[in-house]
């Protein structure tokens, strides 16, 4: 791999808290701030795979009244401006229906979606409809993966695949060897490969060795949730978060 190619930042924030202007204007400014992605959480009530820093930007979206609606409304604003993927649990996707979801995410111009409670055999049923929309299904590859499950997993992988850290939950900065992992993954797709889980200004430079790119969340989410902040000084801290992260795994 060409260590020189620009290495992606993928951003993670949770819809709608405290407001959807809010969200917009930190998706765009983050944007500005050198994210290449926008990772746009869907607030669930069991976010199984993140921490307690997500978990209670969902509680508190949820308790705010969110709603799907708020969710499009973000998007349609958001999307066409930078490349956006909706992050969220099966559960909401399930009861609206994952057809009605990709002809949203159609309308609004979202580029796919990453669910990380769908495992791989499940998200295979839905494998015609997301190309019928040509959307991504984000595949995740773990550290407990064998040989042969990395190369089932990532063989029709799109758009780039999730490297979990670690085996627990995103922002506890667990550290693991992911030297094999990745010589897997390599072995059997030229798809990007970002990693996620545990990233932030202090991580991002060690765990970028080796992959095209980080997923940073619950480091931009502790200051959305950070009540001692006007909404100014969240954007103003997380875009130089931002910023300082996408200079470090370009260094």
């Amino acid at each position: 791999m060409n260590e020189n190619i620009d290495k992606k930042l993928v951003g993670y924030i949770t819809a709608s808290i405290p407001d959807n202007n809010f969200t917009v204007d930190l998706a765009l400014s983050m944007k500005e701030a050198g994210v290449d992605t926008l990772e746009l959480g869907v607030p669930f009530s069991d976010p199984v795979a993140d921490g307690p820093v997500i978990e209670k930007a969902n509680l508190i979206a949820l308790q705010n009244g969110f709603k799907l609606k708020d969710l499009f409304e973000v998007s349609s604003k958001i999307a066409p401006n930078m490349d956006t993927l909706w992050m969220g649990y099966m559960n909401p996707f399930y009861s609206y229906g994952v057809e009605n979801f990709l002809q949203k995410a159609e309308e609004f111009g979202i580029t796919g979606t990453i669910i990380p409670d769908l495992p791989y055999e499940m998200a295979d049923n839905y494998t015609a409809l997301y190309k019928k929309y040509n959307k991504a299904s984000i595949a995740f590859v773990a550290p407990t993966h064998t040989e042969n499950r990395i190369k089932k997993v990532v063989s029709n992988a799109q758009k780039f695949i999730y490297m979990v850290a670690y085996a627990g939950i995103t922002g506890s900065g667990q550290k693991e060897d992911l030297t094999s992992v990745i010589a897997n993954v390599r072995k059997y797709t030229n798809t990007p490969l970002y990693i996620g889980f545990g990233v932030d200004e202090k991580t991002c430079q060690e765990k970028v060795k080796g992959v095209d790119g980080v997923i940073v969340g619950s480091a931009f989410v502790k200051h959305i949730i950070d009540d001692s902040l006007s909404n100014n000084e969240k954007i103003s801290k997380i875009t130089s978060l931002a910023k300082e992260i996408k200079e470090k795994i370009n260094q």
